[in-house]
């Protein structure tokens, strides 16, 4: 089938879509996919095509540097970013649709395949232009996610009520944990949803052995508010000699505010780099906030991440999080904004370092891509079917 995907991000650094979108050109189909301010010169999988749309809105010219950017702002900047910041991501997501409807026009596909809720109004309407079937697949529990600005209580009631009516016409609703399926079920009646996870494919030749210690811990993630960076750093200073670090891109407003302590903070990097760090020193820190439903129901990339590099986690105690870290054993878990008690869970993971890498070796399989892959072909081959 000609499968289009919609997706406001940019694919180049979006694993998860573009991990679906070349399992899915590996089963034949012929994928392509709109994103947003695509990477220039990045060359997609085989099988997939990338088109982009520039990002912008009424309030930031495309190109222009936003200030969330910036590192440091006056009060009055800060109040006016908190009061505008719904209304400037309605407007740029409200734009990208307009470009990406004229992209699409341009072309033919049997299947819309739209990612998250802000493309679902388009993917919605396309579908139904072209009489085709829809696929939602949303990463995260869209009405149970933070959101940062001034409070919008009358937009997150109308976007309830148009997810749960154009999710209705879907003729599959894929997400990425058995938390947030079962929220998405118990609020919307929903009984066509399936779960393909974010985990990452098994190195070549299968699961690694992992080093026979732990020399310390990374945090593999955007630094941004809601992760739990202020119990890393304060941990940081509680588990020396152990080494703390912290890597991944940064929301400058917030890291300009950030005190590390004794944790070493580390830029953005590939992710056979972040392989490679995780390899070192030993143990993945997998944190996020208890403060939201979608954290409380989140399946973090980085708990994947660690399967996939071998290694133990130590990971916040919330609901999914807990389920999979206790079902296979894969570390140890601490009190939400607690550094002591994140301290004493990596104390314990590098104390009982060779039991919790066993188990982590041992569950690899079942927590791959290529589990997760078969679950999201068996969709589209159940979908080929029907239209032959």
């Amino acid at each position: 089938m000609r499968i289009l995907m919609l997706v406001i991000s940019n694919v180049a650094t979006d694993t998860r879509v573009m991990r679906e979108a070349a399992a899915l050109a590996d089963a034949g189909h012929a994928v392509h996919v709109i994103g947003k301010d695509v990477s220039t010169g990045y060359e997609p999988p085989a099988g997939v095509t990338v088109s982009s749309v520039g990002a912008g809105s009424a309030f930031r010219k495309e190109g222009a540097e936003s200030l969330g950017a910036r590192r440091k702002l006056p009060p009055h900047l800060r109040a006016a970013r908190w009061a505008l910041l719904p209304q400037h991501r309605n407007s740029a997501f409200a734009s990208w649709r307009t470009k990406a409807a004229r992209l699409a026009a341009a072309r033919e596909f049997d299947v819309v395949h739209a990612h998250d809720f802000n493309t679902l109004p388009l993917g919605a309407e396309l579908a139904r232009q072209h009489r085709v079937p829809l696929v939602y697949d949303t990463h995260e529990l869209w009405q149970g996610r933070p959101r940062v600005g001034r409070p919008t209580p009358w937009q997150k009631r109308q976007e309830a009520r148009l997810e749960r009516a154009w999710g209705a016409r879907a003729v599959s609703v894929i997400t990425v944990g058995d938390g947030v399926a079962e929220a998405l079920r118990a609020a919307y009646g929903w009984r066509h949803v399936e779960v393909v996870r974010n985990t990452f494919p098994l190195p070549e030749g299968g699961p690694v052995d992992p080093p026979k210690a732990a020399s310390g811990a990374v945090y593999a993630g955007r630094i941004a508010p809601f992760r739990e960076l202020e119990a890393i750093a304060g941990a940081s200073e509680l588990v020396q000699p152990l080494r703390v670090v912290i890597a991944g891109p940064a929301d400058d407003t917030y890291l300009g505010s950030y005190d590390a302590k004794a944790a070493e903070l580390l830029g953005a990097r590939p992710v056979d780099e972040v392989d490679a760090l995780l390899r070192e020193l030993g143990i993945s820190l997998v944190t996020h906030s208890d403060k939201w439903l979608n954290h409380r129901l989140a399946m973090p990339n980085k708990l994947f991440h660690a399967v996939r590099a071998g290694v133990p986690v130590v990971a916040t105690d919330v609901q999914e999080l807990r389920r999979v870290v206790e079902q296979y054993k894969l570390g140890a878990l601490y009190r939400p904004g607690d550094a002591a008690s994140l301290a004493a869970a990596l104390r314990e993971v590098a104390q009982n370092y060779e039991v919790y890498a066993a188990a982590v070796r041992a569950a690899a399989p079942a927590l791959s891509w290529e589990a997760d892959a078969e679950v999201l072909r068996g969709i589209y081959d159940r979908l080929a079917q029907r239209g032959d």
